[in-house]
C-alpha cells in the first residue's frame, strides 16, 4: 500500500488568503520534497523533480521575507504552483503503490512534471528582475549557528543561491560574500553546496559574468571549493575550466589569481589518468598560466601555490598538449630568475624533463624538443645542474639522437651538443670520454654551413683539452679526414679557417704534429699561410719549430 500523507490533503482542501496561500505552497512543496524521498522506481527522475522542488521552494520562502504578497500576480502563481503539486503527489502515489499503467508513459509524465516546476522557477526569477516585488527580500537569513542541524545549513545555503539566481547586482553581491565567508570557516557548507548542485552551476555561469565585481565574488567562492580534492570532479564536469581560463584571459587581476589558484589546486596531486582524462581542459589551462608567469604579482602567487612541483608532475603527463604547455610554463616561469631556476631542480624538474627526451620512452618529436630546450635553458648555465643532467644518462641520450636521430633530431641534438661544448672544462673532458668527437667530425662536410660550422666549433672547444686531443688523434682517421676538408673546402672560407683552428690544437698534441706532418697536406697549408689565411701561418710556425724543422724544410724544398 502507498504513504498516507493527511497533512498534505488538509493542505489542499484550505482556502486562503494570499499570504496563507503562499505558505500553504511552502508547506506542500516541503511536504511534496519529503514524500518523495522512498521512492525506488525512476530514482534519476525524481531526483530532478526534487532538484527543482527545493530551488522552487527558496524562492517560495524569498518571496514570503518580502511585503508583496497581496501582489495579484503572485497570487496567480500559487494557484499555478499548488496545480502543479496535486499532479506530482498523484504521480507520486502511484510510484509508491507501482500501480502505473505503463513504464514509457510513466516516464513521459514525469519529464513533464520537471519542465511544469522549471517553468515556476523561471517565472518566479522573471517577477524579482522585474522589480515587482518590494526589496524586504533583501534582508538576508540569519547564518546558522556552529552547531546547526544539515537541514538549517541546506535552508540557508537555499536561500543565497535565491539570492545569487534573482537578485538585483548588489543583493548577488551580498550573496555570494556571504557564501565565500562560510565556506571559507566551514567545510559543511561546502559540501553542501556541491550536494544542492545548481550553486556550482550557477558559479560557473558567473565566471563568464560582465559584471567584474560578480566574477571575482564568484572566482573566490570556487577558489576554496577547488581545495577540496573530493569535490573537484564535480567542478570539472560541471565545466569549470573553461570558464577559468576566460578569466586568466581577459578577467581583471583579482579574478586571474583567483583563477590560477582554482587551476592550480584542480590539477595539484592530479596522477597520469585524472590529468589524462581532462587534457582538452587542461592544456588550454597550462598555455595560459605560462602566459601570465610573465607578470611578476601573478608569478609569485603562483610559486607560493607550489605551481612548480604541480607542472613538473603535469610534465610526465601522456597527453602530448598538457606535456608541451607544462614544460614552456616552466621555462617561462623560471626565465630570467635563479631562485625559480633552482626550485625547478630542486623540485625534480631536471628528471622529468630527461625522462620526456629519453629515446626508450615513447614521446613525440614535438614534446621532444620542447625538453631539449628546456634543459638547455634551465640547466646549461650551471655546472652543478649539467652534473645532475650527466647523472641521469643525458650525455647517451644526446649521443643517441646525434647517431640514430632522423635530420630534425640530429640538428637539435647538435645544437644542444654545440651549446653544450661551450661550458666547463669537466663537461668537455664528460663529452671526450662519451664520444662526441667522432660524431662532430661526421658532421664536418654536412651540406648545411649553419651544421658543418656548428660541428667544427664544437670540436674545436672539446680538442682545446688535451685529454680530448690525446683521445682524438689515437684514431688516425680523424686527422687525416679533416686535412682531407681542408684541401676540398675554398681558399678564406669560414669551413677552412675553423678547420686549420682544430689543426692548430691539435699541434700541441706530439702524436697530432707527427700525423699532420707526415700527411701530403703540407704544401696546401703552405699555400694557405702565403694567402694570409687566419691561422694558417700560425699552424706552419708550430709544425716547424724544434725536432720538426729540418724535416719540414727537406719536405718543402724537395
Amino acid at each position: 500500500m502507498g504513504q498516507e500523507n493527511p497533512k498534505q490533503d488538509q493542505i489542499f482542501q484550505e482556502s486562503s488568503p494570499p499570504k496563507r496561500s503562499l505558505r500553504q505552497a511552502i508547506e506542500v512543496i516541503s511536504s511534496l520534497i519529503s514524500y518523495s524521498l522512498p521512492i525506488k522506481v525512476f530514482a534519476v527522475k525524481w531526483q530532478l523533480i526534487r532538484n527543482k522542488l527545493e530551488e522552487l521552494n527558496s524562492s517560495l520562502i524569498a518571496i514570503e521575507d518580502c511585503d508583496s504578497c497581496q501582489n495579484p500576480i503572485v497570487s496567480g502563481m500559487m494557484s499555478a504552483v499548488l496545480a502543479s503539486a496535486r499532479d506530482c503527489y498523484d504521480l507520486a502515489r502511484r510510484c509508491v503503490d507501482l500501480s502505473y499503467s505503463g513504464k514509457l508513459l510513466m516516464q513521459s509524465d514525469l519529464d513533464a512534471m520537471v519542465a511544469k516546476f522549471d517553468r515556476h522557477v523561471r517565472n518566479l526569477s522573471g517577477i524579482f528582475t522585474a522589480g515587482i516585488l518590494s526589496q524586504g527580500f533583501a534582508i538576508v537569513v540569519s547564518r546558522p549557528g556552529v552547531n546547526a542541524c544539515k537541514d538549517d545549513v541546506r535552508f540557508y545555503v537555499r536561500d543565497l543561491l535565491t539570492r545569487i539566481k534573482i537578485g538585483d547586482l548588489e543583493m548577488k553581491r551580498h550573496a555570494l560574500v556571504n557564501l565565500y565567508d562560510v565556506v571559507v570557516e566551514d567545510e559543511k557548507y561546502v559540501k553542501i553546496i556541491v550536494e544542492v548542485g545548481d550553486i556550482v552551476n550557477i558559479l560557473v555561469s558567473l565566471l563568464d559574468s560582465m559584471e567584474m565585481e560578480l566574477q571575482q565574488d564568484a572566482v573566490k567562492v570556487v577558489a576554496v571549493i577547488s581545495g577540496f580534492d573530493s569535490y573537484k570532479s564535480i567542478l570539472i564536469g560541471a565545466g569549470i575550466i573553461g570558464p577559468l581560463i576566460r578569466v586568466l584571459e581577459s578577467g581583471s587581476e583579482i579574478s586571474k589569481e583567483g583563477a590560477a589558484r582554482s587551476l592550480q589546486k584542480l590539477t595539484k596531486n592530479s596522477d597520469n589518468a585524472c590529468v589524462d582524462s581532462t587534457a582538452e581542459l587542461i592544456s588550454p589551462a597550462c598555455g595560459v598560466l605560462r602566459n601570465l608567469a610573465g607578470v611578476d604579482e601573478i608569478k609569485r602567487f603562483m610559486i607560493e601555490e607550489g605551481a612548480v612541483s604541480t607542472f613538473i608532475k603535469l610534465a610526465r603527463s601522456k597527453d602530448e598538449g598538457v606535456q608541451i604547455s607544462s614544460i614552456e610554463f616552466l621555462q617561462n616561469i623560471a626565465s630570467g630568475d635563479e631562485s625559480v631556476r633552482q626550485l625547478v631542480v630542486k623540485e625534480g624538474g631536471i628528471r622529468a624533463l630527461v625522462r620526456v627526451f629519453d629515446p626508450k620512452i615513447a614521446r613525440s618529436s614535438k614534446s621532444r624538443e620542447m625538453a631539449l630546450r628546456a634543459i638547455e635553458n634551465l640547466c646549461f648555465s650551471s655546472a652543478s645542474s649539467i652534473s645532475v643532467l650527466m647523472s641521469y644518462g643525458f650525455m647517451d641520450q644526446l649521443l643517441f639522437f646525434l647517431r640514430n636521430g632522423d635530420v630534425s633530431a640530429q640538428e637539435l641534438a647538435l645544437k644542444a651538443a654545440f651549446r653544450l661544448s661551450g661550458t666547463s672544462e669537466e663537461t668537455k673532458k664528460a663529452m671526450g670520454d662519451a664520444g662526441f668527437m667522432s660524431e662532430f667530425v661526421k658532421f664536418l662536410d654536412a651540406k648545411s654551413f649553419e651544421v658543418r660550422e656548428m660541428a667544427a666549433v664544437a670540436l674545436t672547444s672539446l680538442v682545446s683539452v688535451p685529454k680530448n686531443r690525446k683521445k682524438f688523434v689515437q684514431d688516425d682517421r680523424n686527422v687525416s679526414f679533416l686535412l682531407q676538408l681542408l684541401d676540398q673546402e675554398e681558399t678564406n672560407s669560414g669551413s677552412k679557417k675553423l678547420l686549420i683552428s682544430i689543426l692548430l690544437s691539435l699541434t700541441s698534441c706530439n702524436s697530432g704534429r707527427k700525423q699532420i706532418a707526415s700527411s701530403g697536406y703540407l704544401k696546401n697549408i703552405e699555400k694557405l699561410a702565403e694567402a694570409e689565411v687566419s691561422d694558417a701561418k700560425r699552424l706552419v710556425r708550430k709544425l716547424s719549430t724544434n725536432r720538426f724543422r729540418s724535416m719540414l724544410n727537406g719536405i718543402w724544398h724537395s
